[in-house]
């Protein structure tokens, strides 16, 4: 347990080990190893031309892992910036080479597609020139607890104008979110293990390392930024009884499962 001393000798700083990048990485991991799972049982050949669509954070999550085995992979983002989270520590180390390109043209180049673009992104008309031995989208929506994201969400229209024999969605719940995005789920795995702390006896207050990330990523443009402020401890709690914060951080993530519907 990482304690330090508070404002006095009686009350205590307690630091999660649990960093940021933690807490994304085990979400990846989770959307990650259902879309493993399912494309192994498709028992298609490793050489196959797998396109991934969207790189921000399932995308590369999705990509590393499937590199694992499969040789022929191409990530489409329409963000060239973003190839440097292929190279970054995020959804683990980079096992073989896997191609990146910001010509959407090229989402049209492979046997298998994996649509993560979510709101916004990949439209029906696009998707309707899709032609592919299996076709793959994430729900954008967690638990339809949203009517105006429910009503905005259009990936059902999406999936049935492809052609393809197997078509799955990644569907990822389990913390009341509204969104299943991976840095939503990061933010609501904290926002939960605050109050979780708060509700303990002897504790004054809780804080996280919790920031508008997407404008460092996307304006600012700072891979190299946003990879220095997820390396940081996630929670930090002052109290006069001294815990681990980080079995709750555990217990929030263990909620989250993400499988193929």
């Amino acid at each position: 347990m990482n304690v330090d001393t508070g404002i006095t000798s009686e009350v205590f700083t307690i630091k999660s080990e649990t960093k940021l990048i933690d807490i994304f990485n085990e979400i990846i991991s989770k959307k990650s190893d259902a879309v493993f799972q399912y494309i192994e049982s498709l028992n298609i050949d490793i050489n196959t031309r797998i396109v991934v669509i969207g790189t921000y954070f399932t995308g590369v999550g999705i990509v590393k892992k499937l590199s694992e085995k499969y040789e022929n992979i191409l990530l489409v983002d329409i963000y060239p910036h973003l190839e440097e989270l292929l190279y970054a520590p995020i959804g683990g180390e980079l096992k073989n080479k896997i191609d990146f390109s910001s010509n959407l043209d090229l989402i049209y180049s492979g046997e298998l597609v994996i649509d993560t673009t979510g709101f916004g992104g990949i439209t029906t008309e696009q998707s309707s020139k899709f032609d592919v031995e299996a076709f793959i989208i994430e729900d954008p929506v967690a638990e339809d607890n949203d009517e105006l994201l429910k009503q905005k969400n259009n990936i059902h229209e999406r999936l049935n104008s492809v052609k393809s024999s197997n078509k799955k969605i990644i569907k990822t719940k389990g913390i009341n979110t509204k969104t299943s995005g991976t840095m939503t789920l990061s933010i609501g795995v904290l926002t939960n293990a605050l109050n979780e702390c708060l509700k303990k006896e002897g504790v004054l207050y809780s804080a996280c390392e919790m920031g508008f990330f997407e404008e460092v990523i996307f304006k600012e443009k700072d891979i190299k930024k946003f990879l220095e402020i997820i390396n940081r401890n996630a929670l930090k709690i002052s109290t006069i009884a001294p815990f681990s914060c980080d079995d709750i951080i555990l217990e929030e993530l263990g909620k989250i499962e993400s499988k193929m519907i």
